[in-house]
């Protein structure tokens, strides 16, 4: 219950930033709530759950669209019945996803003995965090992967695939934990008469790429999307390090940019650390969810969303409350820099400028 009082919380204080932000410090007094949140990911989400993959308006320039898996659209549009604006749909979604993501990732900690209600709360107050507030997919990820992850450590493991298959159908990041799902269960169990419910987050990822072969004849329309809309190519990693570092000095980009790129590179560090703590640990599963995520964000042609990717993993909010519960100076030292910088992000995003 503590981690879900922080998340409603911190959703309080969210909502007055932005009411304060947009009168007070942009002076914007003509912009409403909902104003701020309608920006980038945001309207595209909202195209997709209101005229699909091929029936956007002619005069909707984005043609890459694929590259935004359906769960979180096909959500939104199911909650649009319900609540007829798209960004207060997608803040709904966002806001009860978000509970879910935090109750289970608190459950998660607790299992190996950490102070879970911490652990949520490093996440929520993460610089990152107004993307779990916005109409973005993370938080509706997190709400399928953590559960899912929590029933695959309680030994539930078609309860955990199918979650897992849940996260598949939202973001790209599920195929890396599924692919986490089966090193799990072949370090820590030998149920095998459960192993083929293994398959089912695979069967999601197919069936996405079914589905847009039958509208577009092409097996590999994400990944073309991808590489069409953003320019992100499989590259060495050196390249995409040194594309990076010359992003964030470029003086062709504006000063939000550069913070931006260079907290990319930060969060890159983060996520190789991360993962060799989990290999020290021996917690293979964990370690191939999160090492494979960095791998992939750190071989394209730039490092992209990366700082926002550190949301999904959720071994970093476990590890970090460890660490503080042994060294208290860690806990105050995480508070005072990230609450100020999660403001900064909330203020910038929904102002409709670049965050990450």
């Amino acid at each position: 219950m503590t981690a879900l009082r922080s998340w409603v919380a911190t959703r309080v204080a969210v909502a007055l930033l932005v009411l304060a932000g947009a009168a007070q410090v942009f002076g914007n007094r003509t912009q409403g709530f909902l104003d701020g949140w309608d920006s980038w990911d945001v309207t595209l989400f909202a195209k997709v759950a209101e005229f699909g993959y091929t029936g956007y308006p002619q005069h909707y320039p984005d043609q890459d669209i694929a590259a935004f898996f359906p769960g979180f659209p096909l959500v939104l549009r199911a909650v649009h019945t319900v609540v007829p604006d798209w960004t207060a749909a997608g803040l709904l979604v966002s806001l009860v996803a978000g509970a879910v993501a935090v109750v289970f990732l608190a459950r998660l900690a607790e299992l190996d003995g950490v102070d879970g209600s911490r652990a949520a709360l490093y996440l929520v107050l993460s610089p990152y965090a107004v993307f779990l507030a916005a109409g973005y997919s993370e938080a509706l990820f997190l709400a399928c992967a953590l559960p899912g992850w929590f029933a695959a450590r309680k030994g539930h493991w078609a309860a955990a695939s199918l979650l897992v298959a849940g996260a598949c159908t939202v973001r790209v990041s599920g195929a890396f934990l599924a692919i986490g799902l089966i090193v799990e269960f072949l370090t820590t169990s030998r149920e095998w008469r459960v192993a083929p419910w293994l398959a089912a987050p695979f069967l999601a990822l197919f069936g996405y790429a079914a589905y847009l072969h039958h509208l577009t004849g092409d097996w590999l329309r994400w990944q073309h999307a991808q590489a069409g809309g953003w320019g992100r190519h499989l590259t060495a990693p050196l390249r995409s390090l040194q594309a990076t570092w010359d992003a964030s000095r470029s003086p062709g980009l504006g000063p939000e940019y550069h913070w931006s790129f260079r907290a990319e590179i930060i969060a890159v560090l983060v996520g190789v650390l991360v993962t060799l703590v989990l290999l020290a640990r021996r917690s293979w599963g964990e370690a191939t969810y999160v090492g494979l995520s960095v791998a992939a964000l750190a071989t394209s042609t730039y490092y992209l969303s990366v700082a926002r990717a550190t949301l999904l993993w959720f071994p970093l909010w476990v590890l970090l409350a460890e660490l503080a519960s042994r060294r208290p100076w860690v806990h105050t030292a995480y508070l005072v820099l990230a609450t100020p910088l999660m403001a900064v992000a909330v203020l910038t995003f929904t102002a409709g400028r670049w965050v990450g």
